[in-house]
């Protein structure tokens, strides 16, 4: 799908989406329970869906109604062990990540399938987890295969790639009988996802506890217990309307906890040391400096407000390289066609302060919700086409709906290949 926005005015009271975070970890626990758990807020997202269908593939049982999801537990419905379980991830890092342990954990095997840029963003830290375990990993151009029995025991895991990794190795130790431990290696980025893990295990009956920094206990035995939740609004993508709003749109956004522990929240803090309504050390040819080790996904929409404002210097970026994108390029490519100059380095990037200009050629979505969202906040001022617009289908299938209700000016024309 191409867009063609025009430069627009947005107006109104906005309700920010169910946070994706919370979603995940909400449904996959309730899945693990014993019993039925209902959970409210949960999108009709590309992203949910891959969840939705790999808890089926797992033996638990669900039905929706409009955003209510009603999970019936595993324990519930007798799962067995079939020669071979299929789980269709979709483009859901998240679902994939999440799931490999926990299917070894309940099948003892799994066949994981995906578009082939969610398989080559890759699953390394867990084939160097299970190396030695007798755990098998088999990888294709478009699945992979797991089998073996995962063990209770003391494991370490890198902390720089994903907190995905961690979470996924919690929801499976934590359904063992006997106790396990999991240091997590410094140093430990997006640490904020591996706390909201924590919460929501600890709200489905599951504790972690932590007795040093970044190394936890989960003892063995212990039973996930079904009940019944809201999910909070999500900051990652709240980020976006904060963004229109920075750039001088009246909006007004609800649907949030401001004393979430989603890492995100910090978006409204940067966005305004980026416009200079904070103080913030900024270089005079680079630009505010923001460190985006712990919110990687705030990337794209960062960028693109720097560009619109004073420019920024951007660091902890290096993991931007292995999202739906690489988003670092991406962006760069992009900002380019409207005349903003990027310098992207290993772990850094520069938006060099610059004249914002109508792009000189159709924007590229890179297959990338976040790309596409945050392409769309800077076209609200000069106008331009997006190429490929369909990726937001990932987290946020009615942003358009959503942002013309409020006063952006969009035109979209279906494709065909």
């Amino acid at each position: 799908m191409n867009i063609t926005i025009l430069p627009s005015e947005l107006k109104g009271t906005v309700e920010a989406p169910p946070s994706k975070s919370f979603a995940h970890r909400m449904m996959i626990c309730a899945a693990l329970a014993d019993g039925t758990s209902v959970l409210k807020g949960i999108s009709e997202s590309e992203d949910m869906s891959a969840t939705l269908d790999c808890l089926s593939a797992l033996g638990a049982e669900y039905q929706r109604t409009g955003d209510e999801v009603t999970i019936r537990g595993i324990h519930l419905s007798g799962k067995e062990n079939e020669t071979e379980t299929v789980f269709p991830c979709r483009e859901s890092g998240s679902t994939l990540r999440f799931f490999i342990p926990v299917a070894l954990a309940v099948c003892g095997q799994g066949c994981f399938t995906g578009t082939k840029r969610l398989i080559e963003r890759g699953i390394g830290i867990y084939e160097d987890l299970f190396a030695g375990q007798g755990i098998q990993v088999e990888r294709s151009e478009d699945t992979i295969r797991i089998k073996g029995q995962l063990k209770a025991g003391r494991y370490q895991i890198r902390g720089d790639v994903s907190s995905q990794f961690v979470t996924g190795m919690l929801f499976a130790l934590a359904m063992l009988e006997e106790s396990s431990t999991l240091e997590v290696l410094p140093p430990v980025e997006s640490r904020s996802y591996i706390d909201i893990t924590i919460e929501v295990m600890k709200n489905f009956g599951v504790i972690v506890e932590e007795p040093s920094p970044n190394c936890f206990e989960i003892r063995g035995g212990q039973k996930f217990c079904a009940g019944n939740y809201r999910v909070e609004g999500d900051w990652s993508n709240a980020a976006f309307l904060y963004a229109f709003q920075t750039l001088g749109n009246d909006l007004t956004i609800t649907g949030l906890n401001p004393e979430s522990i989603q890492g995100d929240r910090i978006c409204t803090e940067h966005l305004h040391a980026l416009s200079g309504k904070t103080n913030g050390a900024a270089d005079p040819l680079y630009g505010l400096h923001i460190d985006l080790s712990d919110t990687p996904d705030l990337g794209p929409v960062l960028f693109a407000a720097a560009a619109a404002l004073r420019g920024g210097n951007f660091t902890g970026t290096r993991r931007l390289r292995i999202k739906e994108s690489d988003r670092a390029a991406a962006m760069a490519q992009e900002l380019q066609k409207f005349g903003i100059q990027c310098l992207v380095g290993e772990n850094d990037v520069v938006v060099l302060h610059g004249m914002l200009k109508k792009p000189s050629a159709p924007l590229n979505g890179h297959n990338d919700h976040r790309i596409v969202m945050a392409l769309s906040v800077l076209l609200s001022l000069t106008g331009g086409v997006i190429e490929g617009a369909e990726a937001v289908r990932k987290s946020w299938p009615d942003f358009f709906e959503t942002m013309t209700r409020h006063g952006l000016q969009v035109e979209w024309t279906e494709t065909t290949l």
